[in-house]
């Protein structure tokens, strides 16, 4: 029995003071890049994305037909969704400190990492079982938490995992252990070689092997 799942990384790259929380526009530089990466997927059949307006758009650029799913949408930062990491950090900086932290914390009265977590752990068994990949569109909140859970990692390492842009990541859960795959979609670099048209080069890293939860 395997199970078998692609994420690609919805959230643009800014991670600093006025990076928002919750959803976002794309950016015209980042809507470029979609379209140029949209070359180097194979092709897929319908896909699952977030809810949220950021993966909608992401997979209309990447020209993929995805269904939203409710168990892919962001953590909920409660009162703290459309302010920006700084102007959060101005009026309630003990409340965003804890949250870093600790992730049982939820100062925002949102959702917790922990929550966030154990959700994503959900519906990743009960996924079924078969042939071809299930391809998803979705926040590096999401992936983050995925990646917890497939390598077994306690909750509080959510804040170590970084996830860029563009990134895909494939985890594959076959006799009960998760394996991932974690690489990143580049923009074409084409060149001309000398015996053929031009190539194109995709960074995959290697994959790693870890004990699913029980």
């Amino acid at each position: 029995m395997t199970v078998r799942v692609t994420m690609l990384c919805a959230t643009a790259a800014d991670s600093g003071p006025e990076r928002v929380f919750g959803d976002g526009a794309l950016t015209e530089r980042r809507r470029r890049e979609l379209a140029a990466l949209k070359a180097t997927l194979p092709p897929y059949p319908p896909a699952l994305r977030g809810p949220s307006a950021r993966c909608a758009r992401t997979a209309a650029a990447l020209g993929i037909e995805a269904l939203p799913e409710h168990a892919l949408r962001d953590l909920d930062h409660g009162s703290w969704d459309g302010r920006s990491v700084a102007d959060v950090a101005a009026e309630d900086p003990h409340g965003l400190s804890a949250w870093l932290a600790d992730p049982d914390a939820v100062p925002h009265g949102g959702e917790s990492v922990r929550a966030l977590c154990r959700r994503t752990a959900a519906w990743l068994d009960a996924l079924p079982t078969g042939p071809g990949p299930v391809l998803t569109i979705t926040e590096d909140s999401v992936i983050r938490a995925a990646l917890v859970h497939a390598l077994s990692l306690p909750a509080r390492a959510y804040r170590q995992l970084e996830v860029p842009p563009s990134s895909e990541v494939t985890l594959t859960l076959h006799d009960g252990l998760w394996s991932t795959r974690i690489g990143r979609l580049t923009v074409p670099q084409r060149r001309q070689s000398s015996d053929g048209p031009a190539t194109v080069a995709v960074l995959t890293l290697p994959a790693t092997r870890r004990p699913a939860i029980a």
